[in-house]
């Protein structure tokens, strides 16, 4: 595998989807999470993040142009002691109630499939960051049907030791702007993360297809303190 600039990366790509980007920033000193999602429908255009917690939520930018919330309201980020969890629906709960519980991340997820809007049966893809005491890694994981069947879901589960400075995976869920929507398909590209948290935000939403791109949460947290920096970017306003 080869990296790779993540902005080019979404530029040649109209629709990946919702996609999560994990790694370490390049100084080495934090670790790095960003999550954004993008709609095609009115109704999934109509969302922005908001914050909840230690974490963020999705809401209904006008509530009264909501039409149907099951897939497009939930917390994408939640904080679960030096655990942070982010993924692209309400698996978010599923993940921080299993490890709450004493659950490995994959053993959460075994509870969870694809989601049920045929006949895209978008992927959950969810990730996790451990940072305590001076030391970082990350998981990441997407489930999705088997070649667009239904009856079939396929698991994957991606991790990552000491993850090496500047550098970070970025798992989506979608292959390209097709109809139906193809899945992700692979392991998560390995891609360069480089500069601030106000750079990195700045060059991926500036990336990102402009009639399709909704929201985006950008964190750096620092390995030896824990403390973190947080942006938010809304096309709603």
């Amino acid at each position: 595998m080869q990296r790779i600039s993540l902005e080019a990366e979404l530029k040649e790509n109209t629709y990946p989807g919702r996609g999560i980007v994990i790694g370490r920033s390049e100084d080495g000193k934090k670790a790095v999470t960003a999550y954004f999602i993008m709609g095609r429908s009115s109704n999934s255009r109509n969302r922005v993040f908001v914050t909840e917690g230690e974490g963020i939520r999705t809401e209904a930018f006008d509530p009264a142009k909501l039409e149907d919330p099951s897939l497009i309201i939930s917390a994408p980020v939640r904080v679960l002691g030096d655990c942070t969890i982010v993924t692209n629906g309400d698996q978010t709960d599923t993940v921080y109630d299993g490890l709450k519980e004493g659950l490995t991340f994959e053993q959460s997820l075994r509870t969870r499939e694809f989601e049920p809007d045929a006949p895209n049966y978008t992927p959950r893809i969810s990730g996790v960051l451990h940072v305590a005491e001076g030391k970082f890694d990350y998981s990441m994981s997407i489930l999705k049907s088997d070649q667009g069947d239904a009856a079939s879901c396929n698991r994957y589960t991606f991790s990552y030791a000491n993850p090496k400075a500047g550098e970070g995976r970025f798992l989506h869920t979608y292959a390209r702007n097709e109809e139906p929507l193809p899945s992700f398909e692979g392991e998560p590209t390995w891609v360069a993360l480089t500069g601030d948290i106000d750079q990195l935000t700045q060059r991926i939403w500036n990336s990102l297809n402009e009639e399709n791109k909704v929201s985006l949460f950008v964190r750096y947290i620092d390995i030896e303190t824990g403390t973190y920096e947080t942006r938010i970017v809304n096309k709603n306003q």
